[in-house]
């Protein structure tokens, strides 16, 4: 193979299954997670594991064996934003979190999508380190809002350093995005 040939990875491999598959879980998670009993609680709680994991796993593989796709980089993200953005409204719903924290945390992640796209024709900006911890913590205050009898206060502290660490990974992601257009404008002479 030369060295400018490229090997053309389908879509339809196990790291993109998997992200579908996150996808497909959502529903059974919010259904669930609004039956009321500790059981469906337990079961909401399975679901969102389950469907979390796949986050780590569909990553891990792609980089691993050279399986990254264009629909990978588009459908993980709306992957991790559907099942998070779920359980935020769905706990909101049922009054267990108040409705600022949901309308930020989301506000905030779809205003990056939306930047997100509207950067892909000139660059992918990574991942920041920043953003995988916004992601654990994310992660880690739902599974502890979905985790019956854990005290309050140990759920709004988590949630608490989950929503600054949310808005200040915002602030960076627009900053370097910001660099980023201005650096495609002066290699196009604008």
């Amino acid at each position: 193979m030369k060295r400018d040939e490229r090997r053309v990875v389908s879509p339809w491999n196990i790291a993109n299954v998997l992200t579908v598959l996150r996808l497909v879980l959502v529903p059974f998670f919010v259904v669930c997670l609004l039956l009321p009993g500790t059981g469906w609680r337990v079961a909401a709680l399975a679901v969102f594991a389950v469907a979390s994991i796949t986050d780590h796993l569909d990553g891990e593989l792609a980089r691993r064996y050279g399986l990254i796709t264009d629909f990978g980089k588009i459908a993980d993200p709306i992957a991790d934003k559907t099942l998070t953005g779920a359980a935020l409204v769905c706990l909101s719903i049922l009054g267990e979190l108040p409705w600022w924290v949901t309308v930020v945390i989301l506000g905030r992640e779809l205003g990056i999508t939306a930047l997100r796209f509207v950067l892909l024709r000139h660059a992918v900006i990574p991942a920041s380190y920043g953003g995988k911890v916004k992601t654990v913590l994310q992660i880690a205050a739902i599974v502890l809002y979905l985790l019956p009898f854990v005290p309050d206060p140990v759920r709004w502290v988590v949630m608490g350093v989950a929503v600054v660490v949310t808005v200040g990974t915002g602030v960076d992601y627009v900053v370097r995005a910001t660099r980023l257009r201005m650096v495609a404008k002066r290699a196009r002479g604008e």
